[in-house]
């Protein structure tokens, strides 16, 4: 069984790196490419009544803006970070930079649904190229002393990004237009690319296996299952177009997975995803941890979006701002939270963040309605913002500090992937119940009905339409709930790999 971590080279005595150099430049300059990736992986939600209304499309349509990115975001994922190791971190970093930019300005310039969404596409392989390369460059450039931190900075800024995303998108969208939450990724992209240019070292490349069975086993599988899970409702979870059913698709997705799983286990040279990491308990939990918030806060942005620009009139900039709380909490709380990594066990941080996720997003549900003070909403929304603080950065720190350095660059892509299957399974079955509550609730999801959520709908529907989106918040409550479960079995990390004992190990240290 071939499980063995691949070996990523590390500096010896840090002398592949230039006289001088200072590793926290760089990883700036990469934070902010890394941060715009991150808030488009949110800032669509807002402005989703206006492109559906301004494309003429309908929401079954409009959801693909999201799910295509997230799945052209998710797929190339764990190659990437092996063509960041053959051809340079650096290289593969400014040319996913590159793409992504110049895939926001189509996506701006777009006139129709499908050009958009073929836009998006392009946009998500570009940020597929640049992540793995910002963990690999931690890895490789900051002394163990140090790297718990950068860890830290690049985990809080996932959280920030997630958070920002939506309130930008309002403010861009109500002075600007919809277009410009696209056209706003150029001016940063510039500057990002020159930075990164200027800032990012060049490091040592080595020669890789490329899986490239691997690759299409698992994109394959993420697309079928998505595919199915995000348009069953529109088919009725039936035959979609004769063809095939529903829940046969999605088998065959999950099918396509174990093929991939075994494939894995078998494959002489070196695995797309190297079992032996999952030996790890933190690093398992954490996975699975990343891929449950992902999950949860990217369902619930777009039914509270609806219900704040549907039934409360709302723009998206008003809309947007009831997002502040929860960010200004989590950058508050942030540099706290980091401090705390190194003092506690971790599942004390992780446990109160999953913990508040599940109260403030009940609490969310429960006052959804018509005539609820903004103030009230705004209560939830704070205690979010703890939960936040408690679980994006104490997730990524935890799941790779007791992973040797050896299998750092392996377990990167491993963690980002299934982040991003998180957001991807998120976005398409929250757009499945969406369709179903609003039935259930005597609304047809029809893109008439649905255009309704740009302006103030008929005081007629805006009691069902609460309820139908309050409904589909539980969604969230149930992955932040079983997050609760999985944290309480976080071990104290050994600092093993990130500590300096077994720097080198052939394979992961176990759990204690």
């Amino acid at each position: 069984m071939a499980t063995t971590p691949e070996v990523t080279p590390q500096p010896q005595h840090r002398g592949d790196l230039p006289p001088g150099y200072r590793p926290w430049p760089a990883l700036w300059a990469m934070v902010i490419g890394f941060f715009m990736i991150l808030v488009d992986n949110t800032i669509v939600s807002v402005a989703t009544p206006a492109i559906m209304e301004d494309l003429n499309t309908d929401y079954n349509n409009v959801i693909w803006v999201t799910s295509a990115y997230l799945l052209a975001y998710a797929v190339p994922l764990l190659v990437a970070g092996r063509l960041g190791d053959r051809f340079g971190p650096k290289n593969m970093y400014l040319l996913g930079l590159a793409i992504f930019t110049l895939a926001s300005l189509w996506c701006g310039l777009t006139g129709s649904i499908e050009m958009l969404i073929l836009a998006r596409i392009v946009q998500g392989v570009g940020a597929a190229l640049m992540t793995p390369q910002t963990m690999a460059v931690i890895t490789r450039t900051f002394p163990q002393a140090k790297r718990g931190s950068a860890m830290a900075l690049w985990g809080a800024t996932a959280g920030v990004a997630n958070l920002v995303g939506p309130i930008l998108g309002g403010v861009l969208v109500d002075s600007l237009g919809w277009e410009w939450i696209f056209f706003v990724n150029l001016p940063i992209g510039v500057v990002g690319f020159v930075l990164a240019m200027r800032l990012v070292p060049v490091l040592p490349t080595h020669s890789h296996y490329f899986d490239w069975l691997g690759v299409a086993l698992s994109g394959i599988g993420v697309f079928l299952v998505v595919f199915g899970i995000q348009e069953g409702e529109k088919y009725s979870w039936g035959q979609i177009e004769g063809i095939i059913s529903v829940p046969l698709l999605i088998a065959v997705g999950l099918a396509f997975f174990a093929v991939f799983l075994w494939w894995q286990s078998r494959i002489k040279t070196e695995p797309l995803v190297p079992l032996g990491l999952f030996r790890d308990r933190n690093f398992s939990l954490g996975n699975a941890g990343i891929a449950l918030v992902s999950l949860a806060i990217t369902a619930m942005a777009l039914p509270f979006f609806f219900y704040a620009q549907g039934v409360r009139g709302w723009s998206p900039t008003e809309s947007a701002l009831l997002m502040a709380p929860m960010a200004i909490v989590l950058m508050i709380l942030s540099p706290f939270v980091g401090k705390l990594l190194d003092r506690t066990h971790p599942r004390n941080i992780t446990v109160v963040g999953f913990v508040t996720a599940t109260i403030a997003m009940i609490w969310l549900a429960q006052i959804l309605t018509p005539t609820t003070p903004v103030w009230q909403l705004c209560l939830p929304m704070a205690l979010l913002g703890v939960s936040n603080a408690c679980i994006w950065a104490p997730l990524s720190a935890t799941s790779a500090r007791n992973l040797p350095m050896a299998s750092a660059g392996s377990g990167a892509g491993v963690y980002n992937t299934n982040r991003q299957i998180g957001a991807v399974l998120g976005s398409a079955a929250i757009a499945a119940l969406i369709q179903g509550r609003l039935t259930a609730n005597g609304i047809e999801g029809s893109s008439q009905e649905l255009e309704a959520a740009g302006d103030l709908m008929p005081a007629a529907l805006q009691g069902p339409f609460s309820d139908a989106m309050a409904q589909t918040l539980y969604m969230p409550v149930v992955a932040f709930a079983i997050g609760i479960v999985l944290m309480l079995f976080l071990a104290k990390p050994t600092h093993a790999g990130h500590g300096g004992t077994p720097a080198d190990a052939a394979e992961p240290v176990a759990a204690k």
